[in-house]
């Protein structure tokens, strides 16, 4: 049986512990949190589980860790686990977009023969943009679409009045590295794609607010040696929180079913 620990105890990480539960070789150990998160974590994963501010604090190192709780989760606890051997998989890709954590956390993974496996999450099509990426890439253009709702909090608020738009505006153009630092909260999908095919600074980014759309909606379109694709994923939010992709938690748990699976896709 494999033992696995969660940073974080918010909607992904609860969804991805319901689902582990039904698992008869992967046991949820541990939860890594924030101060003070003590007894939601207990209440919400399970009074068993053990909680901890760090991995050191762990009483038995787990097999694997998944971070479900965001870019400071991952360079908060990201480099401590990868340092002490142990698999990370993660949600929060965008963080990657600061070179200096990126180096920090290959580094580490390097150094102890630990991997960082960043789940496909919100989007689809990695796969072959990754393949694609071996035989060269000319372009590749990631858009993102959500109903303005979809864009409170983030610096689309400075840049369109949301609330009033009548139709489809892009509030943001440039590279991959520039939207997942401006907007690290809505552009953990711009990071996936950019790793996955020519990098933080030559992936083209739009991301737009559209009041025609009511799901969030992702784009990649991408050109090379291979010849052309365009991919499209209409997502749902998870019940208990709109602004948690259904997709992306799914996404957590296949990466962890996949852990023990005798044959893998």
């Amino acid at each position: 049986m494999k033992r696995i620990s969660i940073i974080g105890c918010g909607a992904i990480a609860q969804y991805v512990a319901k689902q582990l539960s039904q698992e008869r070789e992967l046991q949820l150990v541990a939860v890594i949190m924030l101060p003070g998160f003590e007894q939601v974590a207990r209440d919400v994963m399970g009074a068993h589980i053990e909680t901890a501010l760090s991995v050191n604090e762990l009483s038995e190192r787990p097999d694997f860790a998944i971070d479900c709780a965001g870019h400071e989760a991952l360079r908060q606890h990201g480099e401590s686990i990868l340092a002490l051997g142990i698999d990370l998989a993660s949600v929060s890709v965008g963080a990657l977009a600061d070179q200096d954590l990126y180096d920090a956390l290959a580094a580490a993974a390097r150094q102890s023969g630990a991997q960082l496996r960043i789940v496909s999450g919100a989007i689809g099509a990695l796969d072959a943009l990754s393949a694609a990426k071996v035989g060269g890439l000319n372009r590749v253009i990631y858009r993102g679409r959500k109903p303005p709702v979809g864009w409170i909090g983030s610096p689309a608020e400075e840049k369109l009045e949301l609330s009033q738009l009548t139709e489809a505006a892009v509030h943001f153009r440039g590279t991959a590295r520039n939207a997942a630092l401006d907007y690290p909260k809505n552009a953990n999908v711009a990071a996936s794609v950019a790793l996955a095919g020519m990098g933080f600074d030559d992936t083209e980014v739009e991301l737009i607010a559209d009041p025609g759309v009511s799901e969030n909606i992702h784009e990649i379109s991408a050109e090379g040696a291979f010849g052309r694709f365009d991919f499209q994923i209409r997502g749902r939010a998870l019940p208990d929180n709109p602004r948690s992709s259904a997709l992306a938690a799914m996404s957590v748990v296949r990466y962890a079913l996949s852990q023990d699976a005798a044959i893998v896709v």
